[in-house]
């Protein structure tokens, strides 16, 4: 009987794991060229927020579109230091960016608001009025 229990534990363990794989909708939703920029998405007062980190990158160079429940980040992040120069070591990235999050939910246009200051930008991204509960009134 131990070993039904334990064997039982382990697979319910497993179909765990397997449920969480299956609906991480940052995971395979996620599509990018490379790991640029790099991103935190987390949930506030009922809204998600997007905080990107853009070093480097004037706001100028980075675009931001919503469709539907789709969030891209692009641009361009440009290093620049003349043609004078003899370069010794690179490691700052330079080029062009492309980022697309898909959130679980439509997001409300109309309402969304974007912030961008040092190198940061932040997103605020309401549901769309479609995904909000509504309150029905019994009679």
């Amino acid at each position: 009987m131990v070993f039904n229990s334990s064997l039982e534990n382990i697979l319910r363990m497993q179909r765990a794991l397997e449920n969480v794989m299956a609906n991480d909708w940052l995971g395979a939703s996620t599509s990018s060229r490379g790991g640029f920029p790099p991103v935190n998405v987390f949930k506030h007062d009922g809204n998600y927020v997007v905080i990107a980190e853009l070093p480097g990158v004037a706001s100028d160079d980075v675009d931001v579109e919503i469709n539907r429940n789709k969030v891209r980040l692009s641009g361009r992040k440009r290093v620049d230091y003349g043609e004078q120069i003899s370069m010794h070591r690179t490691e700052r990235q330079a080029g062009e960016f492309d980022r697309t999050l898909t959130l679980p939910f439509e997001v409300g246009i109309d309402e969304v608001r974007a912030e961008y200051r040092d190198g940061m930008l932040a997103l605020s991204l309401p549901p769309a009025e479609s995904h909000k509960p509504h309150k029905v009134d019994i009679s």
